[in-house]
């Protein structure tokens, strides 16, 4: 318990040095944590009275663990109504990276380990919420998943390090509420790792517990490979509760531009990806159509092969032909040799038929093949313009960043980490933009590979 006393030499804290404090852990017994609307007060208890409030009348008002218990609650209903607010506002899926959630955890972390027995081992004394939450695997059999996904997970040593993802995994699947309020029914199970006045054994649990029902309309996405949950220093941050107008005031205008820069940067993303994909669909489409020009331009020569080769059979048979008719005259035995002349060329004739009928067909085909050409320089074109109406937005939002800097200038520390991801978001526009040269590059490179297949066209044209 030497984590929830405060030191006798701390001083304590003044109105003027609450704004310092605030990055202190909540365990203060000499201040009472309060919620006004919706935001938090830190008030002395030498400041305030003593009388019993009537949610705690059948507890001693000046008992540091009673007061640990209701400042813990009012925490986690603060935390829980601000992240549950500001996930809607958001209107997107969270992930380990957002600040509400994190402090959401760290709120939750400090509510488990309220009251823990200490254990002994032959490292020295061992305080771990994983024992408690190991219990809802012997409650609910559904929660064994839960445990499993934790055991398998690389990087974790420490039983702090798995009930850190115990919580996050129970987020994700929106079964925390109901396996708190398991664990909280079972008080004589609890009783082996909690002293009897610790918040899980008292009816502060149970009211967390009932306020985590609305995170269910929460949709987290929460990535634990390669985050260092075992040695996570978890501190309570007050600034993001306490009551300061102007500079909530200034720091929500910074967040919803910087929203809207990153919804514009997610579209961008989206627009090039999907031109990415219409650019290599073409490409292929190119490859086919001179695939098929080869074949067809194979096809025609070996078609001409026959011709001139039918030609000069036909050649040949006149010459029999009339090398026959005069040997007719001479005897007329020769009669049925004519006959028979006359039927081969009557075959050479049909022969030659089918093959302007085949080189008809080659000419059918060639003409698709121009067809094809034509609406593969039309979609270039129109990839060209939605090109244009890229570089559009992407000015913008150089312009929308200019703004933005300009505005972080007169801000404090917060303002100035704002401005440094407005700087990473600039860095990744320029590697967007060159992402577009390239794109546009790969288009002339097609508008070149078009007109040489046109040209190409022309001279098959030319030569028939």
């Amino acid at each position: 318990m030497s984590d929830l006393t405060p030191q006798s030499e701390t001083p304590t804290p003044t109105t003027d040095k609450i704004t310092q404090a605030a990055r202190e852990t909540i365990y203060l017994c000499n201040f009472r944590v309060s919620v006004d609307g919706e935001w938090l007060c830190l008030r002395e208890l030498n400041d305030i009275s003593l009388t019993p409030d009537p949610e705690l009348d059948h507890e001693d008002p000046k008992d540091p663990i009673a007061i640990e218990r209701l400042n813990l609650m009012n925490m986690a209903k603060l935390s829980i109504k601000g992240l549950i607010e500001s996930a809607l506002n958001l209107g997107r899926t969270l992930d380990s990276d957002y600040a509400p959630l994190q402090q959401f955890f760290v709120v939750m972390e400090h509510c488990l380990k309220h009251g823990l027995k200490s254990k002994k081992t032959f490292l020295g004394q061992n305080k771990s919420f994983w024992g408690p939450l190991e219990l809802v695997e012997k409650l609910t059999p559904e929660a064994g998943e839960i445990t499993a996904s934790v055991k398998d997970l690389p990087g974790l040593r420490t039983p702090l390090g798995r009930g850190r993802a115990w919580l996050r995994l129970a987020l994700m699947q929106k079964k925390l509420s109901d396996y708190m309020k398991t664990i909280i029914n079972r008080k004589d199970l609890l009783s082996e790792f909690y002293e009897p006045n610790a918040l899980m054994m008292e009816e502060e649990g149970a009211v967390i517990a009932g306020l985590l029902v609305g995170l269910n309309v929460i949709d987290a996405n929460l990535c634990m490979k390669g985050e260092d949950l075992d040695s996570q220093v978890v501190v309570i941050d007050f600034s993001m509760y306490l009551k300061d107008g102007g500079h909530s005031s200034k720091s929500a205008e910074g967040d919803g531009q910087i929203t809207a820069i990153l919804d514009q940067k997610n579209y961008v993303e989206e627009l090039n990806r999907h031109l990415s994909a219409s650019v290599n669909n073409l490409q292929a489409k190119v490859d086919a159509l001179e695939k098929s020009n080869t074949k067809l331009t194979e096809e025609l020569a070996v078609a001409n092969n026959r011709i001139i080769t039918l030609q000069e059979d036909v050649e040949r048979v006149k010459e029999e032909s009339s090398f026959q008719q005069e040997s007719r005259k001479a005897s007329s035995a020769d009669g049925q040799v004519l006959g028979e002349t006359r039927k081969q060329l009557r075959e050479e004739t049909q022969l030659r038929l089918d093959v302007e009928r085949e080189l008809e067909v080659q000419i059918g085909m060639k003409q698709e093949m121009e067809l094809s050409m034509k609406m593969l320089e039309k979609d270039i074109c129109e990839k060209q313009d939605a090109l244009v109406e890229l570089r559009q937005q992407l000015e913008d939002l150089r312009a929308i960043n200019q703004q933005l800097s300009h505005k972080s200038q007169s801000a404090d520390l917060s303002s100035k980490q704002k401005s440094e991801a407005i700087a990473r978001l600039e860095e990744k526009i320029s590697q967007m933009s060159g992402t577009v040269n390239q794109l546009e590059n790969s288009d002339k490179d097609l508008v070149k590979q078009a007109r040489t297949l046109s040209a190409a066209a022309g001279k098959l044209l030319q030569q028939q």
